[in-house]
């Protein structure tokens, strides 16, 4: 079935589903395959809800209600493309190598305050993702926010062409999946992939005038800036030392005025966000919102309502300690960036809890070293290293060694921890979230 024709029957019943097991009715059903599971061999039991099954396998179609395509996944996007075309609704996109996540909720809290925003739900970020958040669309919503994840060249490239963003923002660039990406340099080759389709499509992009990498990657030539020079369009500045990020802002045009009558309370926020590396990412969500004129007691109340969650950038507070939890994920430019945040803050018995960072590749063994070779720089003592990238250094005596996250578990039974501030960062494979009971 060509894509129009299936557009027909998506209006019919615009509810997507991609697992038989929540499957509603009156959906339509696509039969995707993974590693370990073929979709087309649930297709019947997806009809016993869905309105119809799209599958790419014809030995499983047994009546009309089952659409035979070459390639399900390919149809799901074909169809997420076309739809985002006919619907004609402003899109943002977001990548970065950090913050995206964050960075993509805090916008969608500043711009629901004005408008009815479709987003990226979780880190629904990849081939599929995408179309399914662009699917999820109607002609109610009046834009869209569309997080796009990659590990690979080409995969920003493909996405902007399924979602034809008019606006775009790169959060940062950072040593991440190093190990599909080769270097620093392959990120930015990657993440620019954004920048290039708003060049060449006439779109804006908001930059973080304050990351040098950023400019160096050729953004389009309508970009709005935002940081803390005076002449960029949204200035900010943090206020505090404290766990929670504390800043105010205002623009440019207010800078070459009077300072608005409540200007000090207005654009002061105060977060809930624990990090002044997430400083970025609020300043970018307010930038974005004065740019599609949220007013500015709206984007206050939106950002400092805002609570983090997924383990990003959490402040938790036990019977025992008081635990800044941030291992959603980590590579070596975010793992860096939290070490010095906790480092600054003013706090009496501090406990550095680290666990291995995954997908560096070759760069693996190198950017473990950096990061102890920081932590002895900043001349830490109280530092717990789990995973078996840092134990390759576990003859350092200074520092904590364990092989797994079991085996630090182990130790704390032993040893209970009490009033200490605790900063747990790691990749999500290392299973971090197992010591929380414990601490």
């Amino acid at each position: 079935m060509n894509t129009p024709d299936l557009y027909q029957i998506f209006l019919q019943y615009p509810k997507i589903c991609i697992d038989s097991r929540k499957a509603t009715k009156g959906s339509l059903f696509f039969a995707l395959k993974g590693e370990n599971f073929d979709g087309n061999q649930f297709a019947k039991q997806a009809l016993t809800a869905c309105a119809y099954a799209v599958v790419d396998n014809p030995d499983v179609v047994e009546n009309e209600r089952y659409i035979l395509v070459d390639n399900a996944l390919e149809k799901l996007q074909k169809l997420a493309a076309f739809h985002r075309k006919r619907l004609g609704t402003p899109i943002i996109a977001i990548t970065g190598s950090n913050g995206k996540t964050t960075t993509k909720e805090l916008i969608a809290a500043v711009m629901e305050k004005k408008y009815k925003v479709a987003y990226t739900q979780g880190n629904l970020n990849n081939h599929i993702g995408v179309p399914l958040t662009l699917l999820s669309m109607d002609k109610e919503h009046e834009f869209g926010i569309i997080e796009m994840g990659a590990n690979h060249l080409g995969e920003i490239q493909f996405l902007c062409k399924i979602t034809a963003p008019d606006f775009g923002i790169i959060t940062n660039v950072g040593k991440a999946h190093l190990e599909g990406f080769g270097s620093l340099e392959g990120v930015k080759k990657a993440k620019g992939e954004l920048y290039a389709y708003l060049y060449e499509n006439d779109g804006i992009a908001f930059v973080n005038y304050d990351n040098e990498h950023l400019e160096d990657m050729n953004p389009p030539h309508n970009v709005i800036y935002y940081g803390t020079k005076d002449f960029t369009h949204c200035q900010g500045q943090m206020l505090n030392n404290d766990a929670y990020l504390s800043f105010k802002w205002i623009t440019l045009d207010e800078l070459s005025s009077d300072e608005p009558d409540g200007y000090e309370e207005v654009r002061t926020i105060k977060t809930k966000l624990v990090g002044d590396y997430n400083f970025e990412n609020a300043l970018a969500a307010v930038c974005i919102g004065d740019k599609f004129n949220v007013d500015p007691v709206s984007i206050k109340e939106a950002i400092e309502s805002y609570q983090p969650k997924n383990n990003r950038s959490q402040l938790s507070v036990t019977s025992n300690n008081t635990l800044l939890l941030d291992y959603y994920n980590a590579n070596p430019s975010s793992m860096r960036a939290a070490i010095l945040n906790f480092v600054k803050l003013d706090y009496p018995d501090k406990l550095l809890i680290l666990g291995d960072m995954l997908e560096l590749g070759e760069a693996s063994v190198r950017e473990h070293g950096a990061v102890i070779g920081l932590l002895q720089e900043l001349e830490l003592s109280q530092v717990f290293l789990i995973g078996e990238k840092f134990s390759k250094y576990s003859e350092i005596e200074a520092f904590s060694f364990f092989t797994n996250v079991d085996s630090c578990i182990a130790y704390l039974k032993l040893n209970q921890l009490k009033a200490k501030q605790v900063l747990i960062k790691g990749s999500r494979g290392i299973h971090l979230e197992k010591l929380v009971p414990y601490l």
